[in-house]
């Protein structure tokens, strides 16, 4: 039975890491999640267990859900603005339209405006269609408060994510344009491809420089931009690449990997801009990580 539950837990490994992921938004966490799972389910009596896939699903939520709670005790003491931990996603993600939005870096940072049991709810329901009555057992609440929090979650989320869903397409189109006008200087370029409430949300995590509050204003944000770019054009240079099943830019210094950015569209133009400098949450941009539903 030991090499079943192997084989089981195998089987489902990038799912389960993928739940963790959007309940944490952080791929360290989700892999200890992932790991903390394996070793309760090494434990179970896989004769008692109906459905494994849920059974594991249920295990790994419930560690997500301890772990959130630890999560937003640090994220207090966490120096300047916290983004979610970039991932280099495999190309097949985006094929996934839904997963692709659920993992972009817009509706995680959506995601982390909910309380840990909506988030958990939210997730399990709208991501992977899970039935409310195995939702309940998982967070421990009846059928319908499960549904009751599901309704509030879905509403809170639809009033915070992208007005649309943006096509890939779409997003590199304006990723090419906001690069070109970045790196010639051209701030007319970027006050066109930026929203006029565009806002600019810097991670750093107290290691590398990076903003202490986030800058709101396309006009704020392309002065930053033009101008923060003069200054290091010579040892920098951008690079697309797909991020949170979404396109992105790697910027680098010198060749090594200093800043992703992600960006949120809304009507055609980049309402959000992310960046990532900690350089403990750019350890996932070496390799593909392979999600799933």
């Amino acid at each position: 039975m030991a090499d079943q539950a192997t084989e089981d837990f195998l089987a489902h490994r990038n799912l389960l890491f993928t739940v963790a992921y959007e309940m944490l938004g952080s791929a360290a966490d989700a892999e200890d999640v992932v790991q903390e799972t394996w070793l309760r389910w090494a434990g179970v009596d896989l004769g008692e267990v109906r459905d494994r896939r849920a059974y594991l699903v249920r295990i790994t939520t419930r560690q997500a859900l301890t772990r959130l709670r630890t999560l937003g005790r640090r994220k207090e003491s966490y120096v300047g603005s916290w983004l979610p931990e970039p991932l280099l996603t495999a190309p097949d993600v985006a094929d996934d339209v839904a997963l692709a939005e659920s993992v972009s870096m817009a509706m995680l940072l959506v995601l982390e405006t909910l309380t840990p049991t909506e988030r958990a709810v939210f997730v399990l329901r709208e991501v992977f269609d899970v039935g409310y009555d195995e939702i309940a057992e998982t967070v421990e609440r009846t059928p319908v408060a499960v549904r009751q929090i599901a309704h509030r979650a879905r509403a809170h989320v639809a009033a915070r994510r992208p007005r649309r869903t943006v096509p890939a397409a779409e997003a590199r189109d304006a990723l090419d344009a906001f690069r070109r006008a970045v790196e010639t200087g051209d701030l007319d370029g970027l006050l066109r491809v930026l929203a006029p409430d565009a806002v600019l949300v810097g991670d750093g995590g107290g290691i590398k420089q990076a903003l202490a509050r986030p800058v709101t204003g396309g006009d704020k944000v392309a002065r930053l931009l033009a101008g923060g770019w003069s200054r290091i054009a010579a040892v920098a240079s951008m690079e697309p690449a797909q991020v949170n099943g979404y396109p992105a830019l790697l910027v680098r210094l010198d060749g090594e990997l200093d800043t992703v950015v992600a960006i949120r569209l809304d009507d055609g133009r980049i309402s959000g801009l992310y960046a990532v400098r900690n350089p403990e949450k750019l350890s996932r941009m070496t390799r593909e990580t392979t999600l799933r539903r």
